[in-house]
């Protein structure tokens, strides 16, 4: 969804789920649940402050099982119109808070691909509880529980227990 800053009323402009009619995101499998921004207008930039919430495919990073992870994202972003290139640009600590627009329109769609990014998690966990891979025959601790022994530590690393061990003394 493309809006006109020029047309952003002074009071602002609400946007909801409702009012992005295809689909936000450039992968398919990622779906819009919830969407509330209020875009306000500030000389040339434009402020934009609210909540995003979807679920994005991803892969637990115990497990390695794929699960819809359900992101909320807040919004608190500065956009700017994009200045002019220059080889030698220099970016202050306020400047990570900004994004950009060109030629008088904000690609909405853009502004929410790029919020539900930054707030996927780092590691992604099916649930909180997740017990993992068994290191020994890689089964899924989740659904199997394997009677496998702990493997003995790789002799090559002894030097390095002995180290800790006279470190801990």
């Amino acid at each position: 969804m493309i809006i006109k800053v020029p047309d952003i009323p002074d009071e602002g402009l609400t946007i909801e789920r409702k009012a992005l009619e295809d689909a936000p995101f450039s992968d398919p499998a990622w779906r819009l649940d919830g969407l509330r921004l209020q875009l306000e207008r500030d000389g040339p930039d434009v402020l934009a402050h609210g909540e995003i919430r979807a679920t994005v495919p991803q892969v637990c990073g115990r497990c390695l099982e794929p699960f819809g992870a359900r992101v909320t994202a807040g919004v608190d972003v500065r956009v700017a119109p994009r200045p002019a290139t220059a080889d030698n640009v220099e970016l202050a600590a306020d400047d990570l808070d900004v994004a950009f627009y060109a030629k008088d329109e904000l690609d909405l769609n853009v502004l929410v691909e790029t919020e539900t990014t930054l707030a996927l998690p780092m590691k992604p966990l099916c649930r909180e509880d997740c017990l993992g891979l068994c290191p020994v025959c890689g089964g899924n601790r989740n659904v199997v529980a394997c009677g496998c022994r702990d493997r003995a530590p790789d002799p090559r690393l002894a030097v390095l227990r002995d180290l800790a061990a006279r470190r801990s003394r």
